[in-house]
């Protein structure tokens, strides 16, 4: 454990690196954090608490930054099990604590600890409220599902630190030195994508400018280049294509799909399209898929049918990036089918219920495998998608 915030600040996270799956369900090549800072001052702060299996080494930690003395607050952002699984032991420990939390987290507590009676030991907060802890103040903001509806953050002004509860966050115990841009995106577009427009609004809350340091509760702590870390929050909050390009995505069975994706993949290269990735989606995490669609302008789907509808693979892509509400993105259209091919207008009726998606002409319908007519429809389609700004 060190002070990687402040000397007065100090980290008492714990990194788990024996979890393959986060929410049982995204997977975590190198981990994940659970971060949890204290404020030492005249009334100790606990800004957060860990998940249960790391509950011990954290109130250790904890009395060590304190230096054997009492916390008077623990501060909880958020209720979500990975960040408040630790509360019981914080109490058991620390018995007079002040449990600090919007009026919604404090309605929770029992529902996450039953039988616990907190009456006594919680204060309400709300937006706009501050908390003294002698020369440190915390102001707190309701961030509304981002991406619990319960979720506050809170800025301490004295040394300009934003606690910014899931946000910012990334997948990766903080030992591993990882692309932070590339797992924030993953973890953004997927534990927050849906909730797009209120993360835009509390982004306009904070002043940014003011903010010398973000602090969250997954990945590392944030001190430089603030600006472009807001900036991609920004995009990606209002579904902003970072980089001009194409994602093709393709589920293939037997080769035919796979050659087509492949094929069109070339062609955009050939033309002004911008970045093209290629994406077999039956052999990359789901999570991973969605993270490229939020990056890229347009998107190629290439999926063959099955069982007279969407091959699964693709179908579960599409319904992902529905349900994490990605929009305004121009979308080509590839289906195969030996007899009587569906894929392409079920994959059309799919997007049609997401905001602003623009079908590029033509939908390309193969049989099986390529022919050279299937080809100059290919190229067709390239063409119509790099003419797009």
């Amino acid at each position: 454990m060190k002070p990687i915030l402040t000397p007065s600040i100090i980290y008492t996270g714990v990194d788990d690196q024996s979890g393959h799956l986060f929410e049982q369900q995204y997977p975590l090549t190198h981990g994940m954090s659970y971060n949890s800072y204290v404020i030492l001052d005249e009334h100790i702060a606990i800004m957060d608490s860990v998940e249960e299996r790391r509950g011990d080494q954290w109130i250790r930690q904890i009395e060590e930054a304190t230096c054997g003395h009492k916390p008077t607050f623990l501060v909880v952002h958020h209720m979500e099990p990975d960040h408040s699984a630790s509360i019981l032991k914080a109490l058991d420990r620390w018995p007079e604590l002040t449990i600090v939390a919007s009026a919604q987290a404090i309605g929770m507590l029992h529902r996450f600890f039953p039988g616990h009676d907190f009456s006594g030991c919680t204060r309400a907060i709300k937006d706009g409220d501050t908390l003294s802890l002698g020369s440190h103040n915390l102001t707190f903001y309701s961030a509304p599902m981002v991406h619990w509806p319960e979720v506050m953050v809170s800025v301490e002004s004295s040394e300009k630190v934003l606690f910014s509860s899931d946000a910012f966050g990334k997948f990766g115990a903080l030992q591993y030195d990882d692309d932070w841009i590339g797992e924030a995106r993953r973890y953004y577009t997927n534990i927050v994508g849906k909730y797009g427009p209120q993360m835009s609004r509390l982004l306009d809350k904070l002043e940014v400018p003011a903010i010398d340091i973000i602090a969250p509760l997954h990945g590392p702590v944030l001190r430089s280049e603030l600006d472009k870390y807001v900036g991609l929050y920004r995009k990606w909050s209002t579904y902003t294509p970072e980089t001009r390009g194409v994602l093709v995505a393709y589920a293939s069975i037997y080769g035919g799909t796979a050659e087509a994706a492949m094929r069109i993949a070339e062609m955009l290269r050939s033309t002004d399209a911008g970045e093209v990735t290629v994406i077999d989606l039956c052999s990359c995490d789901q999570s991973e898929a969605v993270a490229q669609a939020f990056r890229l302008s347009g998107m190629v789907l290439a999926a063959p049918t099955y069982d007279a509808g969407i091959y699964p693979a693709m179908h579960d892509f599409i319904y992902h990036l529905s349900i994490k509400g990605l929009r305004n993105r121009l979308v080509g259209i590839v289906e195969n089918g030996s007899w009587a091919p569906t894929a392409g207008r079920l994959m059309r009726n799919m997007l049609h219920e997401m905001p602003g998606m623009v079908i590029a002409e033509p939908m390309v319908t193969i049989r099986s495998r390529l022919t050279d007519s299937d080809i100059d429809h290919l190229r067709e389609l390239a063409s119509n998608m790099a003419a797009q700004p």
